[in-house]
Formats: structure tokens, sequence, C-alpha cells
């Protein structure tokens, strides 16, 4: 996520399995791997996050998903591996 407008509290992303939060601040932007290099239908877990609620202010962020292949044909014909789950296994 970029945050366009940071809130005075809050609103960050918290990686769970690394323990790690990560502050939104103003012209910032993160970037992380959703799968494992070396098996691309793999979801890394560890980057499993959620974001943080807001405590004050207001927060407008933009996300950008980087695909490696063609996702919608799939999608459309039913038999996208991902199709219905994410990619750390929950709902």
């Amino acid at each position: 996520p970029h945050p366009l407008s940071p809130p005075q509290a809050g609103g960050g992303t918290r990686f769970v399995d690394l323990g790690l939060t990560v502050t939104p601040k103003l012209g910032r932007a993160i970037l992380w791997p959703s799968v494992i290099a070396a098996d691309l239908l793999t979801g890394e877990k560890k980057t499993h996050h959620e974001a943080l609620p807001v405590e004050a202010g207001l927060k407008y962020a933009a996300n950008l998903w980087i695909h490696l292949y063609d996702f919608k044909s799939p999608s459309r014909a039913g038999a996208c591996p991902f199709l219905g789950s994410n990619t750390h296994g929950g709902d």
C-alpha cells in the first residue's frame, strides 16, 4: 500500500508472522511477494498481513497487484488455482 494521505495515528500494516508493523508515511510505499520464489504457485505464509485501524485522522492509500501470469482467463473459466482462497490459506 502507498499512503496518499497518512493518518495522524494508527493505520499501519501488520505482518502477523514476522512480528512487524509498518507505519504509513507520506511518499513511501512497501512491496512484498505473496508467493515463494522457487515455486510461484505456493503462497509465502510469512507475508500474511492485515491493515490496522486508523486511530485518528483519515487514511487514503493505493494498492497495486502485480500478476505473474494471465489470471483473468483461468478465473473466468473457474480454473484459477487461487480462486476462492488467498495465499495464506484462509477464507
